[in-house]
């Protein structure tokens, strides 16, 4: 099973439905990134802390699993280099069509993380990764990777699903329902509840995948946040279901 094809084929169908995180900004929010308002997010509701960022200025940023013209027009805006790396087209073809909007160059990329990533070793200053660790089985190649192609010093954001939600299915979101680890390639259960749901294939990873993991690669860990699914049964009880991890190369 390329159960990375069948993720991207799945996102770029909520992409026509009206997905969220498939809608790029305005051309008014541009102007105002460019006149110094902004704010950008790696989970659903907490704005990444300003200082969290360097200065951007001629810095080399990848969009690791990104696309989709919400975060890259705004490094943009603030002077980055962009490069965005996605394997859903249509999250591809938004930032193409931002950056032609707004006159900008960017490199965009259409591939799988699950595979090595095709950049020179020490390449960026800054890699912005939003939740989307939830889609692939191998986190620590992701992590590898990732170190392997900052410059020293760089930065990962990165925006992570602590795995509560997959305890629930989608209509009884305060029940439990299933053990974790949740990995579908494993149980044929777990892979016809996900289709039932059209929620492509996704995986439960741990604290020690996820954040231990970038301390194992040989990052060091400066800050994190948690915050909540900004709605539904686990949000009002203000239950953290992400992770949000600022490392450093």
């Amino acid at each position: 099973m390329n159960y990375t094809e069948i993720n991207a084929k799945t996102i770029d169908k909520w992409i026509e439905e009206g997905w969220e995180w498939g809608v790029p900004i305005s051309h008014e929010q541009f102007i105002d990134a460019l006149n110094g308002k902004w704010s950008m997010l790696l989970t659903p509701t907490k704005p990444v802390p300003k200082d969290w960022y360097p200065d951007l200025k001629g810095k080399r940023v990848l969009g690791l699993a990104s696309g989709g013209g919400q975060q890259m027009p705004i490094f943009a805006a603030l002077g980055a280099e962009c490069t965005v790396f996605d394997y859903s087209e249509k999250q591809i073809k938004s930032d193409l069509a931002v950056a032609q909007r707004e006159g900008y160059k960017i490199n965009a990329i259409r591939g799988d993380m699950t595979k090595p990533l095709p950049f020179e070793s020490d390449s960026f200053d800054l890699i912005f990764h939003p939740v989307s660790n939830c889609y692939i089985e191998d986190v620590m190649h992701v992590w590898k990777e990732c170190y392997r192609i900052l410059k020293k010093g760089g930065r990962l954001m990165a925006g992570l699903d602590n795995g509560f939600n997959f305890l629930f299915d989608e209509e009884h979101e305060n029940e439990v329902k299933y053990r974790l680890p949740f990995n579908p390639l494993q149980n044929s259960e777990l892979l016809k509840s996900l289709e039932k749901e059209d929620s492509g294939i996704q995986f439960s990873h741990t604290l020690e995948e996820q954040i231990r993991g970038q301390l194992k690669t040989g990052f060091m860990l400066l800050d994190l946040y948690e915050d909540t699914n900004g709605e539904g049964f686990l949000h009002e009880y203000g239950i953290p279901t992400f992770w949000a991890t600022l490392a450093v190369k």
